[in-house]
């Protein structure tokens, strides 16, 4: 080979290089489908590629070899409105009024002037469909066709909130409002058909837009507790209730997938697969694991509020990698907006676009210098940055040990005390050795974030009010039903 030659040939690679840096950062022409599926209480090794082991999920794993699973994953908030209302506003939950899991009589919810995920990509022309879950609202005018959702079906709240009803039988599960639109269209007893169901109406909606841009949110109320399967799977793994109902999950993401491709439309369809927060280990064999993480879902250890995460785009994300690279649901409103080509929300937000570092481009930086655990009514309890955790005092809560209940019967918690404590997360994911002691540096680093973090959203732990937080909305008037 001449000099020459070479010469050609190494600016032809770099051309080449050049062509695929700009593939990787471009929108695409047509503004992309996105697919966002997300678990309740589904912890962080209950599924097959996260180390689940005698869980059998076939089609998630077959969706992480296709696109990119990710090991650093984060919520918002370990609980469930708080966290969903991170999902779909990009915001810290307590910046936007949302605290814990609101129940059927509370009155509050999503405010109407917060910019939802649906909101923004029907503005980019996006058809939007939700079923499942909601638990920002029950109130009829904060239902999710409210908040930029051309459809919705499913339950406004967790499906083991009951409000009180006549013919409500001692020991038996009373009806839930399956809701359509905004209105109730029946009282569900049994929840047996749940993911079928949700499942199904996702299909006929991908298939009813597959000629034009659309969001589907699939919201499974699954595995929260109580468990229920279709006929199908009761029984299927013989490992128990839990296992079957994982099973069906990844049936349901399966027939999801298989549509897609069906429509050949896999290519400009990003798919977001994930949870809300970690398993409710008080149930034992009717919850999930953390696997190597602490505790789970209602604390701010990792295994509360790391999760998995599987992103695929074929040809846009990287094939079959595994992702150490940091990020948060509040990241995935301004990440898609970019990929949409749309404008952020007028109000502030706290996410930021991180499609540059989970989409593996050389050099990129991460946009996020810290993120901010927050729980119950505005505690900032952690603060995480550049692979160290902070957590400020607060007192949390533990099982200390002691085995979860049975068939459904949670075991009782206790409190746990937490101090100033800081941890190592790259050599010590499992939070076991305080080194505060041995790092004054990041000690103080982490608290100057943390101070950040008061003077915007606040910290109830400390009195402080903050000049970012906005209220939820409420509702007064008992006709809005």
């Amino acid at each position: 080979m001449t000099s020459r030659t070479g010469l050609l040939l190494v600016l032809t690679l770099l051309e080449l290089l050049a062509s695929l840096s700009q593939l990787l950062s471009a929108p695409a022409s047509r503004p992309p489908n996105v697919v966002l599926i997300f678990c309740d209480d589904l912890g962080w090794a209950d599924i097959g590629c996260y180390g689940a082991g005698r869980i059998r999920t076939p089609n998630i794993d077959r969706l992480a070899k296709q696109g990119t699973r990710f090991t650093s994953f984060y919520v918002a908030q370990a609980v469930c409105s708080a966290s969903r209302a991170a999902l779909l506003t990009g915001c810290y939950p307590n910046r936007v009024g949302i605290h814990g899991a609101l129940g059927p009589d509370q009155r509050i919810g999503l405010h109407p002037d917060e910019t939802t995920l649906a909101e923004l990509l029907r503005g980019r022309g996006h058809a939007t469909g939700m079923f499942g879950k909601w638990h920002l609202g029950r109130p009829r005018s904060l239902l999710p066709i409210h908040h930029g959702f051309d459809e919705y079906l499913g339950l406004p709240y967790s499906n083991d909130m009951w409000p009180r009803h006549p013919t409500a039988k001692p020991g038996s599960y009373p009806p839930l409002p399956l809701i359509e639109g905004d209105q109730i269209v029946r009282e569900l007893e049994d929840q047996s058909d749940m993911t079928r169901m949700l499942t199904e109406r996702s299909v006929d909606f991908i298939e009813r837009n597959a000629n034009r841009p659309f969001f589907l949110y699939l919201a499974h109320p699954m595995p929260h507790v109580p468990l229920f399967t279709g006929t199908r799977f009761k029984n299927r793994s013989r490992r128990g209730v839990f296992t079957d109902v994982i099973e069906e999950i990844d049936w349901s993401t399966g027939e999801i997938m298989k549509t897609l491709r069906r429509l050949g439309i896999e290519e400009e369809t990003l798919m977001i697969f994930t949870s809300d927060n970690g398993p409710w280990l008080s149930y034992g064999d009717h919850a999930g694991s953390a696997g190597p993480f602490r505790e789970g879902k209602g604390t701010s250890f990792e295994g509360g509020i790391r999760v998995p995460c599987i992103v695929r785009w074929p040809g846009r994300m990287p094939k079959g990698k595994v992702s150490n690279v940091p990020w948060m649901t509040i990241d995935i409103l301004p990440t898609v907006a970019r990929l949409v080509d749309a404008p952020l929300p007028l109000k502030a937000i706290d996410g930021r676009d991180v499609w540059s570092v989970i989409s593996g481009q050389p050099g990129a930086k991460h946009p996020q210098s810290a993120y901010f655990i927050y729980y119950n009514q505005g505690e900032l309890q952690a603060v995480i940055s550049e692979g160290w955790k902070l957590f400020l005092p607060h007192t949390s809560r533990t099982l200390a040990g002691r085995a979860g209940g049975t068939d459904g019967t949670p075991s009782p918690y206790q409190p746990l005390p937490v101090g100033l404590e800081l941890y190592d997360l790259r050599t010590d994911p499992g939070e076991r050795t305080n080194v505060i002691a041995q790092h004054p540096d990041q000690l103080q680093r982490l608290l100057l974030h943390a101070e950040s973090a008061r003077e915007e959203l606040g910290d109830s732990l400390t009195g402080r009010q903050g000049r970012g937080v906005r209220q939820a909305a409420r509702i007064e008037l008992d006709s809005d039903q």
